[in-house]
């Protein structure tokens, strides 16, 4: 029988064998039904050209971190300055697009859609 661990949920404390507890999995079902896929929200073929030819241009990460700290870290993510939240204009708009490496992409993402126990239950 293998130890019990804690909800990979932020700040659950229930105890599961693996993954999520039935209310934090029943919560992230909902949520990626609503979210909808990576192509309906459009991370599309278009899209992947997109961001080839973007980190071409800008191969570093421009996070504000990196930019104060003077770090030289290698960018793998196009990030939208200002979520778009479907509003395809805000999408395709260049001047709010960034280069971000992931780890970076997903601190910012994380602050603000509520991850990492900030808020989104």
């Amino acid at each position: 029988m293998a130890l019990k661990k804690f909800c990979r949920h932020s700040g659950c404390k229930a105890l599961v064998e693996t993954g999520y507890c039935e209310k934090h999995t029943k919560d992230k079902q909902s949520y990626d039904r609503y979210r909808g896929s990576a192509a309906e929200r459009g991370y599309d073929a278009r899209w992947r050209r997109y961001r080839t030819v973007f980190l071409k241009g800008h191969p570093l990460c421009e996070c504000e971190d990196c930019k104060k700290n003077g770090w030289i870290i290698p960018a793998t993510v196009v990030d939208h300055i200002i979520p778009h939240k479907g509003n395809y204009d805000l999408f395709w708009d260049p001047k709010n697009h960034q280069a971000m490496s992931k780890q970076h992409h997903d601190i910012k993402t994380a602050s603000e859609d509520g991850g990492f126990g900030n808020g989104r239950n």
